[in-house]
């Protein structure tokens, strides 16, 4: 295995750190053969347990992941510290720790799809790919891919923190809802019409009794419901949420909201279910009605 002294700032964060050390004369010839030697032998392992170590382009790639996912450990811990990452390298546990750390990482955010195994156990296959790295690499994508895969971890979590928490039933049709978005504007909506209860798909015939309170019918207070939904959750998951949320989610709250008017109008004139439905597709095919439920009424 090699681990390459080079230009600083280019490569897989190790490189970066080895290559600072060195050039800082913190790291002596003996040091830094240490290092290597325990990155050899963990890529041994590494090719033992998942490739081939007695094929050399397996022991390669192994190597190669071995340095990336030590790189992401080694970032986390040192919160992107090159100098503190040195300190790391040069404890007793050296490379060690660093790389458990990014492969626990790793394995936290890998998504885990039924009746599909990776090769890597816990660890998504395409995750890992975009980690590893060649030691002499210009440039290192693994950072920036486990920050994706962890924002969409927590919008995974999200989704199902918003169903337990304001949702009465506990099972879901997975094709139920299609986005983050919709299940948080679901949930708004229905909350701000019937006094904070959790979601029944009873909405359409509940309607029919709601007053619909004049100051409802602004940004600011759909804002508040949204915000107050958002702050039931842990701040990572709503970070994720917020950051998922586009710049028309409160109007087309707003918009559904005035769509909810003239529909109870359309109710309390007694019109036939299917003169309803087609009001409902009409508005539905003029802009999107982001909130109303498209359950059936049965």
């Amino acid at each position: 295995m090699q681990l390459v002294v080079r230009e600083q700032g280019a490569g897989p964060f190790l490189s970066q750190v080895l290559t600072l050390a060195r050039a800082e004369q913190q790291l002596s010839a003996e040091q830094l053969q240490q290092i290597k030697s325990k990155a050899v032998l963990m890529s041994l392992k590494f090719a033992d347990k998942f490739y081939n170590k007695y094929k050399m382009h397996l022991l390669e790639q192994a190597a190669h992941d071995v340095i990336g996912i030590t790189s992401l450990g080694l970032q986390a811990l040192s919160d992107g510290d090159a100098r503190q990452a040195i300190d790391l390298l040069l404890s007793p546990e050296g490379v060690v720790k660093p790389f458990q750390k990014g492969w626990s990482m790793l394995s936290l955010v890998s998504k885990k799809v039924p009746g599909k195994t990776s090769l890597y156990g816990d660890v998504d296959e395409q995750l890992l790919q975009q980690v590893s790295s060649p030691p002499d690499a210009e440039d290192w994508p693994g950072w920036q891919a486990y920050q994706q895969a962890l924002t969409e971890h927590h919008r995974h979590q999200a989704m199902q923190l918003l169903r337990q928490h304001f949702y009465q039933q506990q099972v879901f049709d997975e094709f139920e809802h299609f986005s983050l978005e919709e299940v948080l504007a679901e949930i708004v909506l229905y909350r701000a019409l019937c006094s904070g209860d959790k979601v029944k798909q009873d909405l359409k015939k509940r309607l029919r009794q709601i007053s619909l309170a004049e100051h409802w019918f602004n940004d600011t207070y759909l804002s508040l419901q949204t915000e107050a939904v958002l702050s039931a959750l842990p701040k990572a998951n709503a970070d994720a949420i917020r950051a998922d949320l586009g710049q028309h989610f409160i109007p087309a709250l707003l918009r559904t909201l005035h769509f909810c008017r003239d529909y109870q109008k359309l109710q309390q004139t007694d019109a036939s279910p299917e003169k309803l439905d087609a009001f409902e597709h009409k508005q539905g095919l003029q802009s999107p009605l982001l909130g109303w439920p498209h359950y059936l009424e049965l």
